[in-house]
């Protein structure tokens, strides 16, 4: 499996006309090459949930990492928080998953609610997405380094493949 991150339309296309086995993915500017998939190798099933529908690029991006290393994924998209009894509807599918992936931009508050709901490890993915003094992502990655939940781990802004990848690693134990 070959993944390729932040490619743009245009060398997307490309690559995808030289290697038809290659897969683009507008959605999350990212390739996939699989000569073969991988067999299923987490444990359980991976859980990617965007707080909006702006962060769900990133949130695709961590969903096709984990798919392509071997685990079983699932999504929930537009959970935030300032509609967040739409993320209520979802509780039997964050009480199944083994790690949760929670992207968000703004404030970046959903990872420290979908923690305290769960006692599993849920990794926090700030998105560059927000308007005021959003900063780039920056108030989003404080607010999350600064979670009381215990059991969230922070991966850098932007950083689908990296939340997929340590997902992955996770299910793998």
């Amino acid at each position: 499996v070959i993944l390729s991150t932040r490619v743009d339309e245009s060398k997307g296309a490309a690559i995808a006309q030289r290697f038809p086995d290659a897969i683009y993915h507008p959605d999350a500017r990212m390739i996939v090459w699989k000569k073969a998939p991988l067999p299923r190798q987490g444990r359980g099933t991976v859980l990617v949930i965007s707080a909006g529908t702006s962060d769900i690029p990133v949130a695709r991006e961590a969903m096709l990492t984990a798919d392509a290393m071997g685990n079983r994924v699932d999504a929930v998209f537009d959970v935030g928080v300032a509609g967040i009894h739409r993320l209520f509807a979802h509780m039997e599918s964050i009480h199944q998953a083994s790690v949760l992936i929670v992207v968000a931009g703004m404030e970046g508050a959903l990872p420290s609610v979908v923690a305290g709901l769960v006692a599993k490890p849920v990794i926090a993915v700030p998105t560059s997405v927000g308007y005021g003094v959003s900063l780039g992502g920056l108030t989003a990655l404080f607010g999350m380094l600064n979670s009381c939940s215990s059991n969230v781990a922070v991966v850098n802004i932007d950083n689908g493949f990296g939340a997929g990848y340590m997902a992955s690693c996770i299910n793998s134990i």
